[in-house]
């Protein structure tokens, strides 16, 4: 890529900068269902897919992440995403519907489908390898920052000036990026003549877009219900037919051949295993304090916060250590570390304390932030000469297990609690022996790191 180091970084930072507003307007809206609820008159599962139909997009627009950053320069990219990014928040703003409001966020998901891949292709394409680890904790350590912080400040926002000031501050904050964006995005980066093929995007969206609203729709429905068999199916077949036609394509749409390089596949499993109990615990957690240990939503945030900032900061630590000691040694780490935090969650009653419950999810969250960039970034490595399709592979399928998990999770307590979950002992055994489940899951990934994964020169040297 022929730009200068200066245009590199003014490039970077401004691209970070759009992705930690459009990643901010992912989950804060969260803090404002109650209202959504009383000023549309609608249920809580209504309301919720102000937040659903948000991931759902995000996820089927990544699968065309290669393509877009083959065809399209970044200018193109940067002024494309924060227009559909500043349509969607006017929408919202003057939403007199919930309708209306979810089509908004439809609108605004479009645009952060669009860019937040391409900054991780951006970055892998500027950065030497041998520091993508450094830049990547970087990144992620900007990107895990916004939606904590957003949250936690959102949530007086909403109190004292309603739901609808969140989208007039995006709106703001996307016309002052814009402008910023006409002095410092220049139209230079590389394209390529790339033919978009039509029915591999209408199979990946099929197929995505069918798993993630199929197991979405698992914990209010269960798993017998046609809202959740009926687009699992359709997403599986698709999601089949869309990988069987990738070869036969002269110039596919992704190249889901380099899952034949048994490095990137091992990296990308253990992603995906992390995220699902990432984002299962996420849901979960909260569930348990407030559902079967009776305690406040307050108590439930204050549990996990600690978590989230420490989180944040091992995003950064993780790729330092690895620069220092090996990727083995800190993902080995992460995966110890993570188990010890669900084994102690397997002795959690209705009467543990705050501070045991704290100190245990905190642990979880250090190992968990430990393992999550350098693994991410040490499988695109494996095939750092095909950064765009391996960021495609790579996010689409940790962004479906994400979405599996957050459900699966759920519904796997409540299955083995009879049912249902409530302030009983039943819903406690339930609880401990699901983080079991997780923990062993964590076995699986501590045996891959153990046994696959290593660093680059090791593995080209044994090669």
């Amino acid at each position: 890529m022929n730009l200068k180091l200066d245009n590199k970084m003014q490039l970077l930072v401004l691209f970070t900068l759009t992705t930690s507003l459009v990643t901010i307007a992912q989950g804060i809206i969260t803090t404002g269902v109650v209202y959504l609820m009383s000023d549309f008159s609608v249920s809580s599962t209504q309301a919720q897919w102000s937040y659903s139909a948000f991931l759902l997009v995000v996820g089927v627009m990544i699968p065309l992440s290669a393509f877009i950053s083959r065809i399209f320069n970044a200018k193109t990219i940067f002024f494309f995403s924060l227009t559909m990014f500043l349509l969607g928040s006017l929408i919202c703003y003057f939403s007199t519907s919930m309708t209306m409001l979810i089509i908004g966020r439809v609108i605004q998901a479009i645009g952060n489908g669009v860019l937040m891949p391409y900054v991780q292709i951006l970055l892998l394409r500027v950065i030497p390898e041998e520091k993508w680890q450094t830049y990547m904790g970087l990144y992620g350590l900007v990107i895990a920052i916004a939606p904590v912080v957003g949250s936690f400040i959102g949530g007086f926002v909403i109190t004292i000036y309603g739901w609808r000031a969140l989208f007039s501050f995006f709106t703001i904050s996307s016309l002052i990026l814009m402008g910023l964006g006409l002095i410092l995005v220049k139209d230079n980066t590389p394209t390529q003549d790339y033919p978009l093929d039509y029915l591999s995007v209408a199979l990946s969206v099929l197929g995505c877009g069918g798993v993630m609203l199929g197991f979405t729709n698992v914990a209010d429905y269960g798993f017998t219900h046609h809202f959740v068999i009926a687009p699992i199916i359709i997403g599986i077949i698709a999601l089949i037919l869309f990988v069987r036609r990738q070869p036969k394509l002269d110039k596919p749409l992704i190249n889901v051949s380099i899952l034949k390089n048994k490095y990137f596949s091992v990296g990308t499993i253990f992603i995906c295993i992390l995220f699902f109990a990432l984002n299962g615990c996420t849901a979960l957690v909260p569930i348990f304090i407030q559902g079967i240990a009776n305690n406040s939503a307050i108590i439930s945030a204050s549990v996990l916060f600690p978590g989230g900032l420490l989180i944040i900061a091992f995003n950064f630590i993780g790729p330092l250590l690895t620069n220092r000691i090996g990727i083995k040694k800190v993902l080995v780490m992460g995966c110890v570390i993570s188990i010890i935090g669900f084994a102690t969650m397997m002795f959690y009653t209705q009467d543990s304390s705050f501070e045991f419950m704290m100190i245990t999810q905190s642990i979880r969250y250090i190992g968990a932030g430990l393992a999550l960039m350098p693994a991410t970034t040490w499988a695109l490595t494996m095939v750092s000469d095909k950064v765009e399709d391996g960021t495609a592979v790579n996010n689409t399928l940790r962004q479906i297990f994400a979405a599996i998990g957050s459900s699966m999770v759920v519904v796997m307590v409540a299955v083995l609690a009879g049912g249902a979950i409530g302030h009983n002992s039943a819903s406690v055994i339930a609880f401990n022996q699901t983080s079991l489940v997780l923990l062993v899951l964590h076995i699986i990934m501590l045996i891959l790191a153990i046994v696959y994964i290593d660093d680059k020169e090791k593995i080209e040297n044994n090669i």
